[in-house]
């Protein structure tokens, strides 16, 4: 049992502790503080060291009274963790993200790109001289798009910056999976929509005339031109295609590609099989030779010099936007135009049918104006119907009925 009681002008605390009678200084003059002070004392020593109020004690009793005190009861003044940082956040982030490669959920393509915007906004935030979580704000998020749009601008294949939106998207799940650590409560970076969806558009294929025309003006390109009109083929899986990926026997194309990691068998098409059996005959190249070369060096066919080429073919042509990418967009309108099934068009694609599904089939022109057509078709039920009522009103043919 402790008591207070004063001694001279100051008040102390008195009793036996574990059989030992203690006098200690409470370092107050005032009664009722004094009071208050006992009071949780003795809580504080009843409930052990997991007590809050030791550290409130510390700051109203002098030291050695406080140290007597909790050396009792064993408690310890926890260090303050330091703030989380950016660094931490992704380490912690590449680690679970790693582990998802591992399992089959994530493709290391994917991670290539996620680690890219990662080190993007790391140089930022290094000249900015900010590396805390808690010092991310909104104002900052908003700076770095200005930032990486600037940069991303003056490359020469920025593609007006469209990877901007990607970018945030990104940033986004990583302060998505720092809230869901309970590393911070509120995301800095405000999501932009889903990249790569356009709200006003979707799959952009070439028409007739446009393929024509690029066929036309094609000239040195014509087996790039061919190879990605007629395989739908990402831009870094054309470049990368090796002779080993093409069986010109059983007229296939076989390869993992890059992105999703999916095996595709791709039927070559006879203007490609020929054009390809030509270029063979020409090189008489070895399997693990790459299939496009660069016409004006002769040396592999970069992705980058892949784009300017076929950007290039489009100026010539006069065909606007003549990117590798719509080439797959048109080798997947026309299978469908053609009735393959979402199904058929995702197996040789590499996609899902998902993709397939939300990227080319709702947004084709094409598919809308066939979908029309059907719909305003004079065949089907209302037209037996309408014959039959012709028929049935018909006054010779009444008596028949009747």
């Amino acid at each position: 049992m402790l008591t207070a009681k004063k001694r001279g002008n100051v008040w102390r605390i008195e009793g036996v502790v574990n059989r030992r009678y203690i006098r200690l200084s409470l370092g107050t003059r005032d009664e009722r503080h004094a009071a208050r002070l006992k009071t949780q004392l003795q809580d504080a020593l009843l409930l052990g060291s997991e007590c809050t109020l030791w550290p409130e004690l510390k700051k109203h009793i002098p030291a050695a009274t406080f140290e007597f005190f909790a050396s009792i009861v064993g408690w310890q003044e926890k260090s303050e963790l330091p703030a989380p940082t950016w660094a931490e956040l992704v380490r912690d982030f590449t680690a679970r993200f790693r582990r998802q490669v591992l399992q089959g959920e994530r493709s290391e393509a994917t991670w290539k790109r996620y680690a890219l915007t990662c080190e993007s906004f790391s140089v930022f935030l290094e000249e900015r001289g900010i590396s805390r979580l808690e010092d991310i704000t909104r104002r900052v998020a908003e700076d770095f798009k200005a930032w990486k749009l600037a940069k991303s601008l003056a490359h020469k294949h920025s593609r007006n910056g469209q990877g901007l939106r990607l970018d945030v998207a990104i940033l986004h799940g990583i302060f998505s999976f720092a809230i869901e650590m309970d590393v911070l409560t509120r995301n800095p970076i405000k999501s932009e929509g889903t990249p790569g969806r356009k709200s006003d558009g979707g799959a952009q294929p070439f028409n007739f005339e446009e393929l024509k025309r690029l066929r036309q003006f094609a000239g040195k390109d014509l087996l790039s031109f061919l190879l990605l009109r007629h395989t739908g083929l990402r831009g870094f899986d054309a470049t990368d295609l090796r002779w080993a990926d093409i069986d010109l026997k059983d007229r296939m194309l076989s390869r993992l590609t890059h992105k999703r990691g999916k095996q595709v068998w791709i039927p070559l098409h006879t203007e490609l099989l020929f054009a390809l059996e030509a270029e063979f005959a020409k090189r008489n190249p070895r399997t693990g030779d790459h299939v496009l070369l660069n016409p004006d060096t002769g040396r592999p066919m970069s992705r980058p010099r892949l784009y300017e080429r076929m950007l290039a073919l489009g100026q010539r042509a006069e065909v606007t936007r003549a990117h590798p990418h719509r080439f797959r967009d048109t080798l997947a309108v026309d299978m469908l135009l053609k009735g393959a099934s979402p199904y058929d068009v995702a197996k040789t694609l590499g996609d899902t049918v998902q993709v397939v599904e939300d990227h080319y089939a709702p947004y084709v022109k094409e598919l809308r104006e066939r979908t029309r057509r059907i719909m305003e078709s004079p065949e089907g039920i209302e037209k037996e119907a309408a014959n039959c009522s012709i028929i049935a009103h018909q006054p010779e043919n009444k008596a028949k009925l009747q």
